[in-house]
């Protein structure tokens, strides 16, 4: 994603409950997606049209029904704090920022509802996080093993057949250098 305009579509929060929706539900309708959030309708379809005017998501072909489904178009999104000019990581910022905020209200609620599990999936909140040197060469090569990590796990979403005892399971990585400064330097 480069362009300024389609990475700011994502600097809106219902924008990625919408996200969350279609990639748990597979396919949805406004309707679906307004009652799931508790937002009306007209919100919902809304938003819906500015991420498929931006190419995120995209219509069911051959849904026969008036209110016509949609679908994600793909199954990975990953957002960068960067871009080539000023605009475009400006707009990048924004929807990275975004994305954590909706990112942490999730983990927040899930931890909150954690003693309510049951046995079997009590333990299975885990919060990690490690502080390394590396250099910018190193960091990406993190960037692409955690993100394999994520898309194996990411491809069992779509299995046609999970176990009878399978969850959704959210997994979030972020890798953030520190900011550059006396502390950092080398």
């Amino acid at each position: 994603m480069t362009d300024p305009l389609a990475l700011r579509a994502l600097a809106h929060p219902v924008r990625w409950k919408l996200i969350d929706v279609l990639a748990s539900e597979g396919t949805v309708t406004a309707t679906r997606c307004a009652q799931v959030l508790g937002e009306t309708t007209a919100t919902c379809s809304y938003h819906l049209g500015i991420l498929a005017k931006y190419g995120y998501i995209t219509r069911v072909a051959g849904a026969q029904w008036r209110e016509k489904p949609w679908k994600l178009a793909r199954g990975d999104l990953g957002i960068s704090a960067s871009g080539d000019d000023q605009e475009q990581a400006a707009a990048s910022r924004a929807a990275a920022a975004a994305f954590v905020d909706h990112e942490m209200t999730r983990l927040k609620e899930s931890l909150r509802a954690s003693a309510g599990e049951p046995a079997e999936w009590q333990g299975t909140h885990k919060i990690v996080a490690a502080t390394a040197r590396l250099t910018a060469a190193e960091a990406r090569q993190a960037i692409t093993e955690i993100s394999q990590v994520l898309a194996r796990y990411g491809d069992l979403a779509t299995a046609s057949a999970p176990p009878g005892s399978a969850r959704e399971v959210r997994l979030f990585a972020a890798i953030s250098p520190a900011p550059a400064g006396p502390a950092s330097a080398g």
